[in-house]
């Protein structure tokens, strides 16, 4: 993901040299400096030094250890601290990071490595004034959407940030059903990739609601019917319903088991 944005903002605009990373892989480090001309350095403190706005990507499991390395540096230079890490609530990273801090909680998905994803952002209150400036760089890679209560940020996470995953499980069984009907491996990858991204595409350029375009292809008596009947029969809303809730509450598991 932190590639992503970087290769984003670069294309934007933003000057190479302007964007310092830290990286503890050589390999890796090599290759950013490679592929996009920034800055890049072993220890996240040398890559934060004089910066005003922090983007950590780094997995939740080791944003403790993190911050805590950064909570003198953030004490003296009071940078927007930016999160990506799925569970980790602004008030745990304000007191890693030593209080007071400015603090964005961004939840980007996958499709975000072709600039097509979408953010969900919270901001503390300390954050608040410089919430555009958050939103400016998120939107390198994508729309970002405001997000009011934080308790809402793992239902976030549940829809759009593992949502993608989703689509590609669709997908796979859409595939294998149509294999089973008969049709190549090749022509059912080649139908149902595009498929879905032209109903995808509908549903972006569209002003009706996804139910109004589903009621418009679903002519009574005919194949669609048979098929949203057998869907609806088997409970799919409901499945998806728990698929939903069971992500969201994972996500405040990973909250509560970094306190």
């Amino acid at each position: 993901m932190a590639r992503s944005l970087i290769g984003g903002l670069v294309a934007r605009g933003v000057a190479a040299s302007d964007i310092r990373v830290a990286e503890p892989v050589e390999t890796l480090r090599e290759a950013l400096r490679r592929d996009f001309g920034v800055q890049c350095f072993d220890q996240a403190s040398a890559a934060a030094e004089g910066a005003s706005v922090w983007l950590l990507a780094v997995k939740p499991q080791v944003m403790r250890e993190v911050c805590a390395s950064l909570a003198a540096q953030a004490a003296a230079q009071r940078p927007l601290a930016i999160s990506i890490a799925a569970g980790i609530t602004a008030g745990q990273l304000d007191r890693w990071l030593g209080g007071g801090a400015a603090v964005v909680r961004a939840m980007p998905n996958t499709p975000a490595l072709l600039g097509a994803g979408i953010t969900g952002l919270y901001a503390n209150a300390a954050a608040a004034p410089r919430f555009d400036q958050a939103a400016s760089l998120l939107e390198a890679v994508g729309p970002t959407v405001r997000i009011d209560e934080e308790a809402q940020m793992d239902a976030v996470t549940a829809v759009s940030g593992s949502g993608p995953a989703y689509v590609f499980l669709l997908a796979e069984a859409m595939q294998q059903a149509g294999q089973a009907q008969g049709l190549s491996a090749e022509a059912a990858r080649a139908l149902v990739r595009q498929t879905l991204l032209g109903a995808a595409t509908m549903l972006t350029h569209s002003e009706e609601p996804a139910e109004v375009l589903r009621a418009r292809v679903t002519s009574p008596g005919g194949t669609t019917q048979a098929a949203i009947e057998t869907f609806e029969a088997g409970g799919f809303r409901t499945l998806v319903d728990r698929a939903i809730a069971a992500a969201t509450e994972r996500g405040r598991q990973l909250s509560a088991a970094n306190e």
